[in-house]
């Protein structure tokens, strides 16, 4: 049994969740927040076999669009005076982790 960590935007969360829910995949899902964008995202802890591991990582990845969006920018030229400017940045997309289970007990 392996336990996985996917860590989604959640822009992409409804889409992902409803696939695994269509595989009849068990799944617990808990807001998270990103550290470094400050954004939200949502945090899926996946119990499943070992034979459905591959099955959960492409419905995540199927479900996941990693696309780039608009964030503000300050930038200092040394001085008190701050520039502020718009940039992009790839968001979205997936980050999965997975674990072995030592023991799993539903009660």
């Amino acid at each position: 049994m392996k336990m996985i960590t996917a860590i989604v935007n959640k822009k992409d969360a409804n889409e992902v969740c409803d696939a695994l829910t269509e595989q009849k995949f068990s799944f617990t899902k808990m807001a998270t927040t990103g550290g470094f964008l400050k954004s939200g995202n949502v945090t899926l802890l996946i119990g499943t076999e070992d034979e459905r591991v591959e099955l959960a990582i492409e419905l995540i990845r199927r479900h996941c669009a990693q696309r780039m969006e608009p964030i503000a920018s300050v930038v200092s030229a040394g001085v008190p005076a701050f520039s502020y400017y718009k940039t992009e940045v790839p968001v979205g997309g997936a980050t999965v982790f997975v674990s072995p289970v030592e023991r799993f007990e539903k009660m």
